[in-house]
C-alpha cells in the first residue's frame, strides 16, 4: 500500500522531501532516469507525475508559509522536488508580474527538459499577454539552456492559436545554440505551427532559414503529427536539406 500524504509539514521544506522520500518506488526511477538522461540518478526518488500532483494539491490546501518556504528553498536536493516546485509555480499566483517573478527565481536551477516542459501558466487574460510574451522573447535571449527551452515551449503553448502573430516566428528562429534540447523545442515549436500556422510557418522551410539540424527535424516532427495533411506531408518531404557542415546539437 502506497503511503498517504500527510496533511501538515511541521518542518516546512524538510518535511516535504521527507514524505518524497517516503512515495520512492525504485523501478520507477530506473525508468524515469532513462527519459531524463541529464539528470543524474542518484538525485531521483521515483515518483509518477499523478502522484506529485496530488501532492501538489495538497500543499496549495495547506499552510501558506510551508508552501513559500518551500519554493524558496532552493536548489532542491530531488528532481522530484524540481518537478514539484514545478507544478506548484503555474497556477498559484494572481498576477502575471508574480508568475514571472517566481519562475525567474526558479529557471535558473531547472537542468532538464521534464521540469521545464511540466510548467504550465493559467489562461491569459489579454491584458496579461503581452507582458507575458516580452517576458518569454527575454527567457529566449538567455545563456542558460533550460531557460531558453521553457520559453519556446510556452510560446509554442500560449501563442500559436488566437494570440498568434507571424513576427512571433522570429523569437524562435533567431535562437542560436548548440544545446540538443533548446533546438528539439524549436523544431517542436516549428512543427506545431505548420499544423496550426501553416501558410506562416511554411516560408521558413520554403527559404530554408533554419540551420539543417532543426530544419530537418521540424520536417519530421510535422510529417509524424495528425494534424498536418496528406497534402502537406508531401511537400515537406520534398523539402528535407542535406546537413552538410552543420555539428549534431549537444
Amino acid at each position: 500500500m502506497s503511503p498517504t500524504i500527510p496533511q501538515v509539514f511541521p518542518d516546512g521544506a524538510a518535511s516535504i522531501r521527507a514524505c518524497l522520500e517516503s512515495l520512492a518506488d525504485p523501478d520507477y526511477k530506473t525508468f524515469n532516469a532513462k527519459l531524463v538522461p541529464t539528470v543524474d540518478p542518484a538525485t531521483m526518488i521515483g515518483i509518477r507525475v499523478p502522484r506529485l500532483r496530488a501532492f501538489a494539491k495538497r500543499l496549495r490546501r495547506g499552510d501558506a508559509h510551508v508552501l513559500e518556504g518551500f519554493l524558496a528553498d532552493l536548489p532542491h536536493r530531488y528532481f522530484e522536488e524540481n518537478m514539484l516546485h514545478a507544478i506548484l509555480i503555474g497556477d498559484m499566483y494572481p498576477s502575471i508580474g508574480q508568475t514571472i517573478a517566481a519562475l525567474s527565481r526558479f529557471l535558473p536551477y531547472a537542468d532538464n527538459w521534464a521540469v521545464t516542459d511540466t510548467i504550465r501558466v493559467p489562461r491569459l487574460s489579454d491584458a496579461d499577454a503581452r507582458t507575458w510574451l516580452n517576458q518569454l522573447a527575454r527567457w529566449m535571449r538567455d545563456d542558460h539552456a533550460y531557460a531558453v527551452r521553457y520559453a519556446v515551449v510556452a510560446l509554442m503553448t500560449d501563442f500559436l492559436d488566437d494570440r498568434f502573430d507571424a513576427e512571433q516566428l522570429q523569437l524562435v528562429e533567431v535562437i542560436r545554440s548548440d544545446d540538443y534540447y533548446v533546438n528539439m523545442a524549436r523544431a517542436w515549436y516549428f512543427a506545431t505551427a505548420l499544423a496550426k500556422q501553416w501558410g506562416s510557418a511554411v516560408p521558413l522551410l520554403e527559404q530554408r532559414r533554419l540551420d539543417p539540424w532543426t530544419h530537418n527535424k521540424t520536417v519530421r516532427k510535422a510529417c509524424e503529427s495528425y494534424r498536418v495533411s496528406a497534402e502537406h506531408k508531401m511537400l515537406l518531404r520534398s523539402m528535407r536539406v542535406p546537413p552538410i557542415g552543420f555539428r549534431e546539437p549537444r
